[in-house]
C-alpha cells in the first residue's frame, strides 16, 4: 500500500506521530482559550506567554529547587494559574464592561511584557530540559520507533482534555459555569459567586497552558519565543473549531495536528500554511466554526 503511494511507512507513521504530538499541544492550548473566551468573553493573547511560563517554571523547579518532573507537572500549572488569578483580579476585571478590543490589547501587551522579562533574564537561545528517567527509551513497533515520552504526551493531553470536557459538560460545576456565561445576573441571584467563578476559570485556563508548557519542555528547548511561535496557529485552531466550543477545541486540535503531519509527507511546501487555508475555507462555509453556535 505504502509503496503504491510512494511513501516509506517509517516516514508516514513518523509524521503522523509528530502530528499527534503537535495536535496534543494545539488541543490543550485551544481548550484553555475556549474556556476563557466562553466565560470571560476575552480573547486571551497572553496564552502563548503563559504556555512558555509553564515551561520555564518547570525548568526553574528542576534546576533551582531540585524538584522532579512529576512534581513540576503539578506545581508549574498551579503556580502559573495563581499568577493568572492575580492578572484577572488586578487587570482583566476592570475591562468586562468595556469593548472587547480593550481586553485583546491588554492581553497582547501582557504577552510582550512576560516574553521580554524572560528573554532579558534567560536569553533567547533556549535551555535544555531532560526527559524524566521513567519515560526514556521507546518501543519498536516494527513499522516505526515510538519514543515513550512522545506517547506519554499524547495520552496525558487526551486525558486532560477529556477530563476538562467532562467537568464542564457533565457536572454541577460545569452547569454553574455555563449558567454564568449565559446569564450572570440570574446565576448570582441563586447564591453563586460569579466573580469568583470567573477568576478561578481564568486561572484554570492559564493552568492548562502551563501544563502544555511542562509537557513541551523536554521535547523543545525552553525559550521565551516558544509561545509566540505557537499561539497564532492555536488561534486558527480555535476559530476552526468554534470560539468557546470545548469539544470543538479538542477534536479540531488533534485533527489539525494530524492533517499538518500528513501534509508534511505528501506536500511539504504547504505544511506551514495548511491550517490557515482550512481556516479560510471553514470561515467561508461556516463562519461560526465547525462546532460553534451561530448567535
Amino acid at each position: 500500500m505504502f509503496e503504491l503511494i510512494g511513501v516509506p511507512p517509517q516516514a508516514l507513521f513518523g509524521q503522523l506521530l509528530l502530528g499527534l504530538i503537535n495536535g496534543s499541544f494545539y488541543a490543550i492550548l485551544s481548550l484553555g482559550l475556549a474556556v476563557i473566551f466562553g466565560l470571560l468573553n476575552i480573547i486571551n493573547f497572553t496564552h502563548g506567554a503563559q504556555y512558555m511560563m509553564g515551561a520555564f517554571i518547570s525548568w526553574m523547579l528542576l534546576n533551582w529547587l531540585g524538584v522532579g518532573y512529576w512534581w513540576a507537572l503539578i506545581l508549574a500549572p498551579v503556580i502559573a494559574g495563581a499568577v493568572g488569578v492575580v492578572i484577572e483580579r488586578l487587570l482583566l476585571a476592570r475591562l468586562y464592561n468595556l469593548d472587547h478590543l480593550y481586553g485583546l490589547l491588554l492581553t497582547f501587551g501582557l504577552a510582550l511584557i512576560i516574553q521580554g522579562l524572560f528573554r532579558n533574564n534567560f536569553g533567547s537561545s533556549g535551555l535544555p530540559y531532560q526527559i524524566p528517567p521513567a519515560l526514556t527509551g521507546g518501543h519498536n513497533l516494527g513499522f516505526m520507533f515510538l519514543p515513550n515520552y512522545r506517547a506519554w504526551v499524547v495520552v496525558a493531553s487526551l486525558v486532560v482534555c477529556l477530563a476538562t470536557w467532562f467537568v464542564i459538560e457533565r457536572t454541577k460545576l460545569g452547569s454553574y459555569l455555563r449558567a454564568a456565561t449565559e446569564n450572570p445576573a440570574l446565576t448570582e441571584a441563586f447564591g453563586i459567586n460569579v466573580p469568583r467563578l470567573i477568576t478561578l476559570t481564568y486561572g484554570f485556563g492559564v493552568a492548562l497552558a502551563a501544563f502544555a508548557g511542562v509537557l513541551a519542555a523536554p521535547i523543545y528547548s525552553v525559550n521565551p519565543n516558544m509561545g509566540a511561535d505557537l499561539i497564532i496557529v492555536v488561534f486558527a485552531v480555535v476559530v476552526i473549531g468554534g470560539m468557546g466550543s470545548i469539544l470543538g477545541s479538542i477534536i479540531t486540535g488533534f485533527g489539525l495536528g494530524v492533517v499538518e503531519g500528513l501534509t508534511k509527507v505528501f506536500y511539504p511546501e504547504a505544511s506551514a500554511t495548511v491550517i490557515f487555508i482550512i481556516m479560510v475555507i471553514v470561515l467561508l462555509v461556516k463562519p461560526a466554526g465547525l462546532f460553534g453556535r451561530t448567535a
